[in-house]
């Protein structure tokens, strides 16, 4: 039997920052987080589980006044002119969020959880040498730790607070689908894309081996007619999501999200071209930053971007590159030191550019790259400090290439062979502890 809801929702769109609200942001965990707490889980043979508040935006308590029109059909006829002043938040109003985040820190902060420092949606509890982990999203919560019983115990404490179901072992959060097996934890968003294809009219339609074509590049201005921007903006932004579980896509992803403004129809047939390749499951000259992270052999980030400004030569694209990898691999390295996941060997950055591995460790600058030299330090620092190693690998090693450039299938299938990612899925696999990227 069908069970429908019906709840009353503030006109939120009324609120005037910094009058009717201030704060409105609540945190949620990041893709990094999760995919490195999961794999640390399956690796020491942890259990997860997943929980889900109810109507959790009506659990958090309101520190500013707010009034209310009488709703309409339940208008007091005594006092109709009256309004309400609600007690506790309610759908709708712009702080409800970051309120029921608030409600649930300080609960986890008496509980003896403290927050992470790298990730805010991250709350960790260490008590008679157990370890007990808390991923939240919103309404929806992954625990898991070293300590059966006091996970479950977490959980009936949890319950008395708050009204939540216990959804038992992981299996299904975010969009994602997580099968456990012996060989690992199977992540995949098959659902998600086939909802998407049905969403948009593409389940019928054809396949193709490649995201985007080979041969055809984007342009901001191509003289074709402007497509539904809307519709455009929407497609695009439910393939934002997909990075979750899928590098092929993230380069596809990322060109397509700079015609966001101003869409045409060629852009949205390179949008149609990307669904028909999941259904299979230079305008500015700025050069796009793409790394794969692995914690062992399991790839735990990656991703793919423009880079923000134009580079004189390759060498300066790369070292950039690297950049930004290195400022990825300290954010991971501080949560690791929260988790207590103790490195032992010395990361390494794989680049396939020589010289941009040179400049790494050579302390005299080029005349050309006076400009990136805060950069230059960052990097160079952990080189002398021995806290990074960077190392030449041959173009067609360098497995952070499958995210900037449209390849085929069998290409892509030869790299994803490397490092675990099937189309639309990932899997996270135990290791050895150490760290690198590539």
């Amino acid at each position: 039997m069908a069970r429908y809801k019906a709840r009353l929702v503030a006109k939120g769109f009324n609120q005037r920052p910094g009058i009717d609200f201030t704060e409105t942001y609540s945190p949620v965990v990041k893709s990094v987080t999760v995919r490195l707490i999961l794999m640390f889980a399956v690796t020491n043979g942890w259990p997860l589980h997943q929980l889900d508040v109810n109507n959790a935006f009506l659990q958090g308590s309101l520190t500013d006044d707010v009034y209310m029109e009488q709703p309409t059909g339940f208008v007091d006829p005594s006092v109709p002119h009256h309004v309400c002043k609600l007690q506790k938040a309610i759908y709708g109003l712009r702080q409800a969020p970051r309120a029921w985040f608030t409600e649930l820190h300080t609960f986890l902060q008496a509980s003896g959880f403290f927050n992470s420092k790298c990730d805010a949606s991250l709350f960790i509890r260490r008590q008679s040498g157990q370890s007990l982990y808390l991923l939240v999203y919103v309404d929806d919560i992954i625990v898991t730790g070293s300590s059966l019983s006091q996970v479950h115990d977490f959980i009936t404490a949890l319950a008395h607070r708050f009204s939540l179901k216990d959804l038992g072992p992981l299996s299904f959060f975010l969009g994602v689908e997580a099968t456990r097996s012996a060989n690992g934890l199977f992540l995949s968003q098959h659902k998600y894309i086939r909802d998407l294809l049905t969403k948009t009219d593409m389940l019928e339609a054809n396949t193709v081996s490649t995201p985007l074509s080979l041969s055809d590049s984007l342009r901001l201005v191509d003289l074709s007619a402007p497509a539904d921007a809307t519709k455009y903006r929407q497609v695009v932004g439910s393939l934002q999501y997909l990075s979750l579980t899928c590098p092929d896509v993230s380069f596809a992803v990322n060109k397509l999200s700079q015609f966001m403004h101003r869409p045409t129809t060629v852009h949205w047939n390179a949008v149609k071209r990307l669904l028909r390749y999941l259904k299979g499951d230079p305008d500015d000259r700025r050069s796009t930053t793409a790394f794969v992270v692995f914690y062992g052999s399991t790839p735990i980030s990656w991703s793919s971007k423009k880079q923000h400004t134009i580079a004189r030569s390759t060498t300066e694209a790369e070292y950039r590159a690297i950049a930004s990898s290195a400022a990825e691999l300290n954010w991971i390295g501080h949560l690791l030191s929260e988790l207590q996941i103790r490195v032992t060997t010395t990361p390494v950055i794989y680049c396939d550019n020589v010289g941009a591995t040179y400049v790494c460790a050579n302390p005299i600058f080029h005349s050309r790259m006076k400009h990136v030299a805060i950069d230059f330090f960052f990097v160079r620092d952990q080189v002398a400090r021995q806290q990074l190693r960077i190392s030449h690998v041959h173009t067609n090693d360098q497995l952070a290439d499958s995210l900037t450039k449209p390849l085929s299938r069998r290409q892509f299938t030869d790299h994803r062979s490397k490092i675990g990612i099937l189309d639309g899925s990932s899997i996270l696999r135990g290791h050895n502890r150490s760290s690198e990227i590539k």
